[in-house]
């Protein structure tokens, strides 16, 4: 019978993809916009699949790495910054220029994918805590999702403002966890049970503030130029 731990951190690993995907998803459909229909699909395909395979590799290395002392501590504050990252940051149409050519458009997609795949890579190595299949699993169910569902869950997000802050505890959730598995302090949180509590409030109720708060003053800022514009 699979474990209740092994279903929540698979089901939060292909959370986490979902919701920082939407990006990489945007990427493939504008690197082969300018394709004949035909080749489009072949870019997509070819492109999607490469990126899989170097998302595998790059969170495999990334779970092995953080076995290194202190490296979980490190990789959980990061992850709380890429969660606040989720909310502070609305835009989600990344800059990419469309190629007239197959190679070009997969070139494109997997380089794209690399380059923003870093905040997915440690936050799905960090969720699965070493643990290969979950990873792989995680992968291999979600990345379909995102490619062949990408529109659907970026107009998701507009339209339901609630996602990105249910996506961003999920995040600060999964930062959490890290710091308080960091084995450096395992002794501490041994004695000290509390501090696990203490430690995942602060971190999901840091990171939803801050994040209301930044979207409250970009919203105020947005206003205010709106204003002088008028004027």
């Amino acid at each position: 019978m699979i474990e209740t731990e092994f279903i929540t951190a698979l089901l939060m690993i292909i959370a986490i993809d979902i919701l920082l995907g939407g990006d990489n998803a945007v990427v493939i459909a504008m690197a082969s916009r300018n394709l004949p229909k035909d080749q489009k699909r072949s870019a997509i395909l070819w492109g999607t699949g490469m990126a899989i395979c170097i998302r595998i590799i790059a969170t495999l290395v990334a779970a092995y790495l953080l076995k290194v002392p202190f490296l979980f501590f490190i990789g959980g504050l990061l992850l709380t910054y890429i969660a606040y990252k989720l909310l502070a940051e609305e835009e989600h149409d990344p800059d990419i220029k469309g190629s007239t050519t197959l190679r070009g458009a997969i070139q494109t997609i997997v380089i794209a994918d690399m380059t923003m795949g870093i905040d997915n890579v440690v936050a799905v190595a960090g969720t699965a805590k070493g643990d290969m299949l979950l990873i792989i699993i995680g992968l291999v169910v979600s990345i379909p999702i995102i490619v062949w569902g990408s529109a659907l869950i970026l107009k998701a997000m507009e339209r339901y403002t609630w996602i990105p802050f249910v996506g961003a505890g999920i995040l600060a959730l999964a930062a959490a966890k890290m710091i308080t598995h960091e084995q450096q302090f395992a002794g501490f949180y041994t004695a000290n049970p509390w501090v696990d509590w203490v430690i995942k409030i602060v971190i999901i109720g840091g990171v939803l503030g801050a994040g209301i708060y930044k979207r409250s003053q970009s919203k105020k800022q947005q206003q205010k130029q709106e204003v002088n514009v008028s004027s």
